[in-house]
């Protein structure tokens, strides 16, 4: 099965749009595709502990809930470095399954097969 690879540059700004976001991953990881986000912009706070809460909308899933279970199917989080480092955030408080990678890391994880892509 081929890989998937979805990319989020919108935080807690527009959470309705994390969570799209999230639903793709998530659908991607949990049926067994090798899945990685990539996080830019504000989306870097997401991979931070305690930060990727509440809900969007009424009837979305709760955001911990969507995290908790990309991560729980091998989901990856690539946290671009370069926006990571401006925001001045702390490494020692990213999630389980994040990382800080930029574009050639992910260029690297995704290979020569290709991945289907998502961008939000």
């Amino acid at each position: 099965m081929g890989k998937a690879v979805v990319s989020l540059r919108t935080g807690l700004e527009d959470p309705e749009t994390v969570t799209v976001a999230m639903l793709m991953a998530v659908g991607a990881a949990e049926s067994g595709r090798p899945t990685a986000m990539f996080l830019a912009k504000e989306a870097v706070r997401l991979a931070l502990d305690g930060v990727a809460v509440g809900t969007a909308c009424e009837g979305c899933p709760p955001l911990p809930s969507l995290f908790e279970r990309y991560a729980a199917a091998g989901g990856r989080l690539f946290v671009c470095p370069i926006c990571f480092n401006a925001k001045q955030l702390d490494a020692a408080g990213l999630v389980k399954g994040a990382e800080l990678a930029g574009t050639v890391p992910l260029w690297e994880w995704i290979g020569d097969e290709g991945a289907t892509t998502f961008s939000y």
